[in-house]
């Protein structure tokens, strides 16, 4: 019976023990970084009365008789649990997702580990506990912003209102695209020579800007004509020796009036009807003009019939036809005979004669273009010469234009026809220019605008380039050169002129002399400049290496701990790195008090490395990590901590009557 009152005093004693846990979590419920205990009971000591038998050939096994005495505390456990972040805002609070502590350190060698990242600055300005002053150990980078592979973990301290020397830009990077069919190449006329050339249009489809010299050398084309051979009857034999309009055919002397047409261009027979012997060498003239494509006229007292349309004349003759057996053939019989209009009126003898037109001819033009670009070296230099297109009027066959300069897309005209040139036709195209511009730094830290100007070179899938500045400042070498691109749009060179490597620039201001390289990307790559057909250009400077004189303002923090400081020039350098450490075994760490832990010997010692890559964690800036308390598990747990403290009350109170009971067997 005693055995029982033991036994409820330890299970008193120990809830009690589990209630001052809960009670500790619910006191921390809003303790940032804090990680909630749990305590974990045994069964204690063990009395055995009897111990186990074996079976035997007559009977089997009997169980032992053991009789426990009461309960004790077998582990008091911290519960590593994440906790849920809380927004601050402040840039020096930080939280930790995933595991990994922070590591604090006083200057006498102690260390400490916390969840627990509410920072901030000191007077010094280290990073530290505000709370404790212990300072927040990580690595400082260089000035260049590199963490060392060899820096040690130190205490954390930032450079602020210290001044950051200037740096000189040494590298600016092209990117983005140049379009492979811009053209501003508008074309101006600037003397037309004796070509009769006064009209010039479009844009030329190449783009380049120049002076492009055309030289028009051979004839024009030349219309097929026949003329009449001032004949005609008198009435008494003789003969007229010039005819006049109003002269009719029955005086001259015609008595065959429906046999006469044209043929034109070998088509069909076209035969003049309504002739009579009133019919006035006037009429006759209007009659033939009624034919397509040919024009009569009476001129110095002949019939003069032209073809129309200039040029060979077998493809653009006419020829006349007569009338066999009443009808119109070009064969054998047919042609002048007595008394009908070809023999008359034109003078053809012979029967079968014809009028057939001569004298046509083909143009013999020939326009050679030589053209000199504006801008542009080696191969791009020029001068190049091509052969241009003529342009032939429909009607009349004439060569009336010259089309293909600039690589199409321009056309010269003259609306009565050209003529070769006595003296040279030369014609002014525009270039083709985007240019952008950035702000570079010298040696002093001062600042100057470069700009580069591209223009469409005459060779293909190639830009000139050019480079200026907008002050005082003086280009010693590296000034021009040439990006060209391949077939599919990625880079394939870019070169400065003259065997430079980059652009070197006196500054003018006692700064040294700045030498500045072009990076436009990858050759064979589209990480750069490009060329495509997009439309648009949008090809820019995207960034440079160089900048002034600047001070500390601010600071960020990522991912992976990295303090990068945020200078009044712009600039923004990593200054340090936050470390973190972790543990074979959390649960082992021993609690030093204000949310610290040390390492205990059973912790293991501590992993220490980078957020994110070494430790599984990451570090989350403007944000606490609260507290892993669960406030509905803490009051279950105070329920059955409350339920087995009075259970084990009563076990005391049964035994104490009990007793009692027994001590009034004697009364």
């Amino acid at each position: 019976m005693m055995g029982s009152l033991f036994a409820g005093v330890s299970g008193l004693k120990n809830h009690q023990v589990k209630m001052n846990v809960i009670g500790n979590n619910i006191a921390n419920v809003n303790t940032i970084g804090y990680k909630p205990g749990r305590v974990n009971f045994q069964e204690a000591l063990v009395q055995t009365f009897k111990g186990a038998g074996r079976p035997s050939a007559v009977t089997g096994g009997t169980n032992p008789q053991q009789l426990g005495l009461g309960m004790q505390v077998a582990a008091i456990d911290n519960m590593f649990l994440q906790g849920g972040l809380e927004t601050t805002g402040q840039i020096t609070d930080l939280a930790i997702q995933g595991a990994g502590f922070f590591i604090l350190a006083d200057n006498n060698g102690n260390t400490f580990y916390t969840r627990a990242g509410g920072f901030g600055f000191d007077a010094d300005s280290n990073l530290v506990d505000p709370s404790t002053g212990l300072f927040v150990q990580g690595k400082l980078a260089d000035a260049s912003g590199v963490i060392p592979s060899i820096a040690v973990i130190e205490n954390i301290t930032l450079p602020f209102g210290q001044q950051d020397p200037a740096k000189p830009t040494e590298l600016v990077t092209l990117a983005k695209n140049i379009n492979a069919t811009a053209t501003d190449s508008w074309p101006h006329l600037i003397s037309s020579g004796t070509s009769g050339i006064d009209q010039v249009s479009g844009k030329a489809v190449d783009g380049v800007g120049g002076t492009h010299t055309i030289t028009i050398t051979g004839a024009q084309a030349v219309q097929s004509s026949f003329t009449g051979s001032n004949v005609g009857n008198d009435g008494t034999g003789g003969l007229i020796g010039n005819l006049g309009a109003s002269m009719t055919l029955g005086d001259l002397g015609v008595t065959i009036f429906d046999d006469f047409g044209l043929s034109v261009d070998g088509g069909t027979e076209q035969r003049i009807d309504g002739l009579d012997s009133s019919t006035t060498v006037g009429d006759l003239v209007n009659f033939i003009n009624q034919i397509n494509g040919v024009t009569a006229s009476l001129t110095g007292g002949e019939i003069q019939i032209v073809r129309d349309k200039a040029g060979a004349p077998s493809d653009y003759y006419f020829d006349s036809l007569a009338a066999v057996d009443g009808q119109l053939t070009t064969g054998a019989g047919g042609g002048a005979t007595a008394g009908n209009i070809l023999g008359v009126i034109f003078g053809v003898s012979g029967v079968g004669s014809r009028i057939s037109s001569t004298g046509g001819a083909a143009s013999t033009f020939v326009a050679t273009d030589t053209f000199l670009p504006d801008r542009g070296y080696g191969a791009a230099a020029g001068p190049v010469m091509t052969t241009l297109d003529l342009i032939f009027n429909d009607t009349t066959g004439l060569v009336t234009g010259l089309d293909g300069l600039g690589g199409g897309g321009v056309i010269l005209t003259s609306p009565n026809g050209i003529s070769a040139t006595a003296g040279d036709l030369i014609v002014q195209t525009d270039p083709t220019l985007w240019s952008t511009s950035i702000n570079v730094f010298d040696s002093l830290g001062g600042k100057h605008t470069l700009m580069i100007e591209f223009f469409k070179s005459i060779v293909d899938n190639r830009w000139e380039w050019t480079t200026s500045l907008t002050g005082i400042e003086v280009i010693t070498g590296g000034e021009t050169g040439f990006v060209s691109f391949n077939s599919d749009g990625s880079l394939n060179s870019f070169e400065y002129f003259g065997g430079a490597t980059a652009v070197t620039i006196d500054p003018r201001n006692g700064a040294s002399i700045m030498r500045i390289a072009y990076d436009a990307g990858t050759i064979g790559e589209y990480d750069g400049l490009t060329q495509f057909a997009s439309g648009r250009h949008d090809a820019t400077f995207v960034q440079q290496d160089g900048y002034g004189l600047g001070v500390l303002e601010n600071i960020s923090i990522d991912q992976s701990g990295n303090i990068s400081g945020i200078f009044s020039n712009g600039v923004s350098r990593i200054l340090a790195q936050i470390m973190l450490a972790d543990f074979t075994n959390q649960a082992g760490l021993r609690k030093a008090g204000r949310s610290f832990y040390q390492t205990s010997a059973n912790s293991g010692d501590a992993i220490e490395g980078i957020a994110g890559a070494t430790i599984a964690g990451e570090i989350t800036s403007g944000t606490l990590e609260s507290s892993a308390v669960d406030i509905a598990q803490e009051f279950t747990g105070m329920i059955t901590a409350q339920r087995g403290f009075q259970a084990n009350a009563r076990i005391i109170t049964t035994s104490d009557s009990m007793l009692d009971e027994l001590v009034n067997l004697k009364r």
